[in-house]
């Protein structure tokens, strides 16, 4: 069987190609602002040499949701073109870190942070969205190695990680932290925000006092 895994989740983006519980191919590169030329010039690099592909393991976060839009679309393409079967797995279960069990954090934007709790490969708990008292109390009583892929004034003696495809790769082969099959998506940690245009937005109440007075 061949695998290829892909994490496009941080600032550094990884591909890996598995046959049979060996690596035949395996690259990092940068991925904070150009996630699509990197990624797509290492997938040319491992096409060249590999057209075989039975599943395609991606990583879904959390992290950047434009990097992982972009795996998850490169891999549809992929599976098109070859029937190979999609899979979802949490890029933080993922770490390239020696520690077995772990907590990974990171910083969810709005004043907000995610936790998880990692245990070979699996995430125990989380990933949870918390506040910064939250985090801090967390924090003070815990005992495992802590990592986050970004620098985090909250948290100085988080060590830097990135997930590794490599990694992602024999968990998937192993069936083991695999959340999501064939229909992929993003981690989200909350729900959905939309904020209207203040004129569609004044349209709409308008539509709706209107409703109201007709019926």
């Amino acid at each position: 069987m061949t695998l290829l895994a892909i994490d496009t989740s941080t600032a550094r983006g990884s591909v890996a190609l598995l046959r049979d519980g060996e690596i035949l191919f395996a690259e990092n590169f940068t991925a904070d602002r150009s996630h699509s030329s990197s990624l797509f010039a290492s997938l040319a690099t491992m096409r060249e040499r590999f057209t075989q592909l039975d599943q395609i393991a991606i990583g879904l976060g959390p992290g950047s949701y434009a990097g992982v839009r972009i795996a998850v679309s490169a891999a549809i393409g992929l599976s098109l073109a070859t029937g190979a079967k999609l899979l979802g797995l949490a890029s933080i279960a993922a770490l390239d870190v020696a520690e077995p069990r772990y907590v990974t954090i990171g910083d969810a934007r709005r004043d907000t942070f995610y936790w998880s709790m990692v245990d070979d490969g699996v995430c125990f708990e989380g990933p949870l969205l918390l506040s910064e008292p939250e985090l801090r109390e967390r924090l003070a009583v815990n005992e495992l190695p802590i990592y986050s892929s970004e620098t985090l004034a909250i948290a100085p003696s988080a060590r830097l990680a990135f997930p590794s495809a490599v990694r992602l790769a024999r968990l998937a082969s192993a069936e083991r932290g695999i959340i999501a099959r064939d229909d992929l998506e993003p981690i989200y940690l909350r729900e959905p925000h939309i904020t209207l245009p203040k004129n569609a937005a004044g349209g709409v109440l308008a539509e709706m006092a209107d409703r109201h007075v007709r019926s």
